[in-house]
């Protein structure tokens, strides 16, 4: 059981300014004029709705497109003809999951690794340019407080909702970036 914020008062009166700075992080993170320039600037040519796809399948993958369509907000049916698309480009491979053969499971190919590199290649020139006037410690401290949001997102849904079963969904496919 979590201990009890002694602080709430203050969390009462910041949560709005918390909020909106979370929607404000996530709109630009979702802008396709960034997306677009995230691929301009990894010299790649892809329809703007397969790049997050594509991101989030090289990071979590082997993944489902159910686990995919979570993540992403996307309706199961659109994210399973988004995926068959980058099956297409040779970006990635569906094959049946191990655990369960009636479910496919979607991997980055060679050729799609190879875009995503590109892609993290680019997002580290984008971050290296924005955190450069930072200091070491302020961004540790950005890291440290950031992994903890995230965690408390993924520990907060009431038991038995859907979220709590889309996100028990969601950790049975972790980021191999990720140390829990």
């Amino acid at each position: 059981m979590p201990k009890k914020a002694s602080f709430d008062p203050h969390i009462r009166s910041s949560l709005p300014d918390l909020h909106r700075s979370v929607l404000d992080i996530v709109g630009i993170f979702n802008s396709p004029e960034r997306d677009a320039a995230m691929l301009e600037s990894a010299g790649l040519t892809l329809e703007r709705a397969l790049f997050p796809l594509l991101v989030l399948i090289s990071k979590y993958g082997p993944i489902g497109v159910v686990d995919v369509a979570t993540r992403v907000g996307r309706d199961y049916t659109t994210v399973s003809r988004q995926v068959a698309r980058l099956e297409e480009l040779g970006l990635v491979a569906r094959r049946a999951a191990s655990s369960d053969r009636r479910t496919r499971e979607a991997t980055v190919t060679p050729q799609g690794r190879a875009a995503t590199d590109a892609v993290d290649a680019a997002r580290e020139r984008l971050a290296l340019r924005m955190f450069r006037n930072w200091c070491r410690a302020d961004y540790d401290q950005l890291l440290r407080l950031t992994r903890m949001l995230a965690d408390g997102l993924d520990e907060t849904p009431a038991p038995g909702s859907k979220l709590a079963e889309a996100m028990a969904r969601r950790k049975r496919t972790p980021s191999p970036d990720t140390k829990r």
